[in-house]
């Protein structure tokens, strides 16, 4: 497929504003996003031999994170030119990217969860750890992520915009399907996890802040900040969802009419900021690993990772060591116990024996 760079320039000078923009991020997101996820995978799988359970969570991010921007060039060109693939490709590229969707944000609630249970409830994070169920939690994960993406297959298709082919629309039976499905991607895709990230970091503020070990509250820093970048890419999206709602309600109306021109003009850059929750990630994991960094050329990502899973596989060894300690303790208090009733009990005994005799 050969283009001309001539050929490129006029085709952008006649797309709207909205198209250009939306390329021009999705470019640089293409050009960041992809070596930084490969780099935080082939790091956590080829130095990372220990992975703790947020390492684990941060590299299934990152697949899926890959997943999305591999995408990233067929949407550039469709953009530039027109969706010259068929509708079944365009129907299975858009349940991918829901798909990965639902498994970020699910990743990144886990991720939160258990931050939360390593600074509130140690104990039991470290049982949870013991326990070993994050694989069969991550197949879950990744199951129903693909589940709740099967509307979109449904839905999803190839229509004209301005006389050419785009894979941006979605045809639904009813307003009712429509209502629902968009409450369904906007409850169980953000709603519902964000206020449970919300009540987490809600709970863990005070705490934060008070850690005597510096390198747990960075790394509760880090996840925070992955949390609150996802939230900021995601939320044009689904405030987009919101007022399709609210248009549904308002249909046949001026205000109906004022808010559906409102969601059009929001529908290409909210599109966009969603790839952009999908490259921040490693810009974020380079800045907290600068400390880590012995030379210019060093990204200090490995040692950031290896000192993720060190340091809350050492907390856990401290926290059952302490439970040891503790166990051993109460065990050694009450043999003294034990053995101190034994020797008044001896006394006693020979103060009986000795006034026994004086009596006889």
């Amino acid at each position: 497929m050969n283009v001309s760079a001539e050929s490129v320039l006029e085709q952008a000078q006649g797309m709207e504003p909205g198209f250009v923009a939306a390329c021009f991020i999705m470019a640089v997101c293409f050009v960041v996003g992809t070596p930084g996820n490969l780099l935080v995978v082939w790091t956590i799988l080829r130095h990372v031999k220990q992975r703790s359970h947020t390492v684990l969570l941060i590299m299934h991010l990152a697949v899926a994170d890959l997943l999305v921007v591999f995408t990233l060039p067929l949407w550039i060109y469709s953009f530039v030119w027109s969706w010259v693939f068929s509708e079944v490709v365009c129907k299975a590229m858009v349940y991918v990217i829901y798909a990965c969707m639902y498994a970020s944000i699910f990743l990144i609630t886990i991720m939160s969860v258990e931050r939360f249970l390593a600074v509130r409830y140690p104990f039991a994070s470290a049982a949870w750890r013991k326990k070993r169920m994050l694989n069969k939690i991550l197949m879950v994960l990744w199951v129903a992520s693909f589940l709740f993406s099967v509307p979109v297959i449904i839905t999803q298709s190839v229509d004209k915009y301005e006389g050419q082919d785009q894979c941006l629309f979605r045809e639904y039976k009813s307003s009712t399907q429509e209502a629902v499905l968009l409450l369904l991607e906007t409850l169980v895709g953000f709603a519902i996890p964000f206020s449970i990230l919300v009540i987490c970091y809600g709970c863990l503020y005070s705490r934060i802040t008070q850690m005597s070990l510096r390198s747990k509250r960075k790394s509760t820093l880090l996840i925070a900040s992955v949390v609150a970048v996802f939230a900021l890419c995601w939320i044009p999206h689904h405030i987009t969802n919101i007022l399709s709602l609210v248009y549904l309600v308002l249909e046949g109306s001026e205000e109906g009419t004022d808010i559906e021109d409102v969601r059009a003009a929001m529908h290409m850059i909210s599109s966009s900021l969603v790839f952009v929750s999908s490259t921040i990630n490693p810009v974020l994991y380079v800045f907290a690993a600068r400390s880590f960094r012995t030379s210019l050329r060093d990204t200090g990502i490995h040692k950031l990772f290896r000192h993720m899973s060190s340091t809350v596989m050492g907390e856990g060894n401290r926290e059952l060591s302490f439970v040891s300690k503790r166990q051993s303790s109460q065990t050694n208090t009450s043999q003294c116990c034990i053995e101190s009733k034994a020797h008044i009990d001896l006394l006693v005994d020979i103060c009986n024996n000795a006034a026994t005799d004086e009596d006889i």
